[in-house]
């Protein structure tokens, strides 16, 4: 399979006057064409900030090192010129908070116009429009909305909005920043349907960032676990989510309910994120791992091969491969 976007050792860290945050460290990973990856983690764990770093959106001031290669190309070397051609057109992202991205002032056909004449400045309003409304059709919006403002719309609608918008210039990668967390969970379900309807239409890859493991679960072929910025886990989700690995991905399984099977009792992941200005020498899960040894605070374990895709950054991982041999 050909991979689309292949991240090598990417780090970001966030700079101000008093201290540096590495948000982000030495991040390794492949997205292949036609996949639906899922970016997991608890709050903080650097999910959105990857996606910024491989659209050129961090604030200013960020420290990016490693390689985004998408297409051949090095998003993170090529100029802003060049980035901003191939974003929204090639490259694509849904926020989490649609209302927020969309002006209050101004109907929704007159946003959707002003964005798409940015990359396609001599396209006329009738163009524009009837690409418009097979979008709204394809999200699942009357035609009527086309003239509303956004006080007028739900939040669902909205959300809807800014997935349509997002697919304006028919981009090759598509990524949703928790692009269903803030609504309720029919609106969700509902949404999460129409985009795997979605992508079976207009043959798209995808990267869902959430913290949901249920949205994984049902909407992506490969899941990618992250932890204070550092990759603990990757592979298919079929093999990750039955079988984890990482005992970080076991916690995130253990504190979530299952509705399917027998019940259980949750159990939470006791303590708390550590503090990213600072290194971490050994694996930055221990202090949380009921399965930690010495070794795991001191050395920083290697990512291991674990089945045929997949991928565990754990000593216990490593000692189970030497113990079978």
């Amino acid at each position: 399979m050909e991979h689309l976007l292949t991240v090598k050792d990417l780090n970001v860290t966030y700079v101000n006057k008093n201290r540096r945050v590495m948000a982000v460290r030495n991040v390794n990973m492949a997205v292949d064409k036609g996949d639906s990856l899922g970016i997991v983690g608890e709050s903080g764990s650097g999910k959105s900030t990857l996606a910024m770093a491989l659209l050129r959106l961090h604030p200013k001031g960020t420290e990016i090192t490693g390689q985004a290669l998408f297409e051949g190309k090095d998003l993170l070397a090529i100029t802003k010129e060049e980035m901003n051609e191939l974003r929204w057109v090639k490259i694509a992202v849904v926020f989490q908070k649609a209302m927020n991205a969309l002006s209050p002032v101004h109907r929704i056909s007159e946003q959707i116009e002003d964005i798409y004449r940015v990359h396609c400045p001599k396209a006329s309003a009738e163009e524009i429009k009837t690409r418009t409304l097979e979008l709204l059709k394809l999200v699942n919006l009357p035609e009527r909305v086309y003239n509303l403002y956004p006080h007028e719309m739900s939040g669902g609608m909205l959300q809807r909005v800014a997935i349509a918008i997002s697919l304006l210039h028919h981009p090759q990668l598509l990524i949703f920043d928790e692009a269903t967390t803030a609504l309720d969970v029919v609106t969700q379900g509902q949404i999460l349907k129409e985009i795997l309807e979605m992508e079976k239409t207009l043959a798209t890859t995808r990267i869902m960032i959430t913290h949901d493991m249920s949205v994984v679960a049902t909407t992506c072929n490969k899941v990618a676990v992250m932890y204070a910025g550092e990759l603990m886990e990757f592979g298919m989700v079929k093999d990750v989510l039955t079988h984890p690995h990482h005992p970080y991905t076991q916690g995130l399984q253990g504190s979530f309910p299952s509705l399917k099977g027998d019940n259980k009792k949750l159990v939470s992941i006791p303590g708390f994120l550590p503090d990213l200005s600072k290194e971490c020498k050994g694996c930055v899960f221990a202090p949380r791992c009921s399965h930690a040894t010495e070794r795991c605070h001191k050395e920083k374990p290697p990512m291991v091969k674990t089945g045929e895709a997949g991928g565990a950054a754990c000593w216990l991982c490593i000692g189970g491969e030497e113990n079978g041999k």
